[in-house]
């Protein structure tokens, strides 16, 4: 299959690793993976911060970037939920509609990619230890991502995992809900690091970054051991 990359605003800023990890699956896999250097930003941030002209032509701009592509593939749910759920409010009536409803069907996130259009739930991943996972609003509520990481993870050699109470909670991150209440949105991340700790797993795993972002500080901050993960890089572990 040919696969077109899609990296995020997060991971070519702060977690580039990720990105190159994708890559070496994805190949492992058998896949032919490209990347369009002319990409940008999916436009989401611009929307959730009310800005939706500005949103609108950095959306149009993703569509033709990707127009021609067979599949497309990111590591996060949160940008191909926004892809997949809101670019029909933005671009319904204007010059690429058509081209955004094929998009549309065509834009996964990675776990979803391997599982159910790849079926390939094996990668020969090995990570010794305890993980539980963590459901990121994005991947369960709009991208209905549920069981494909789990079944990913349960193949991973050497690693065991463990669900943690209320999984399905947000960590509290939610883009600008993180800075405008800071003081709500720390106490989710601590309710979420503490029902992490209460399974004493050793990795906090998780499909999107700024959900990492988000819990990794906190648990700096505290000076905890528990090492936040994203999936793709579990995958890419021990070989």
């Amino acid at each position: 299959m040919n696969i077109q990359l899609f990296v995020p605003c997060f991971v070519d800023q702060l977690y580039p690793q990720t990105a190159f990890n994708m890559v070496k699956i994805l190949e492992k896999t058998g896949c032919s993976v490209s990347y369009n250097s002319k990409q940008t930003c999916c436009g989401q941030p611009a929307f959730n911060a009310g800005f939706w002209d500005e949103a609108r032509s950095v959306c149009m701009k993703f569509v033709d970037d990707f127009k021609d592509a067979e599949y497309i593939v990111a590591p996060s749910a949160s940008c191909v939920g926004f892809i997949r759920n809101y670019y029909f409010k933005l671009l319904e009536n204007s010059s690429v509609h058509n081209e955004m409803k094929d998009l549309s069907k065509k834009i996964f996130e990675f776990s979803e990619f391997m599982v159910n259009v790849l079926q390939i739930e094996n990668v020969g991943a090995t990570l010794n230890g305890k993980a539980t996972y963590h459901d990121s609003c994005s991947a369960l509520r709009e991208c209905k991502i549920k069981t494909e990481p789990r079944k990913l993870l349960s193949h991973v050699k050497g690693l065991e995992l463990v669900e943690i109470n209320e999984t399905e909670t947000c960590c509290g991150f939610g883009g600008t809900f993180a800075v405008k209440f800071e003081p709500i949105s720390i106490a989710m991340a601590e309710q979420k690091i503490e029902n992490a700790l209460a399974t004493n797993a050793e990795y906090l795993v998780t499909t999107d970054l700024s959900c990492i972002m988000q819990l990794d500080g906190c648990i700096k901050n505290k000076g905890l051991k528990l090492k936040t993960m994203h999936l793709v890089d579990v995958l890419a572990s021990g070989w």
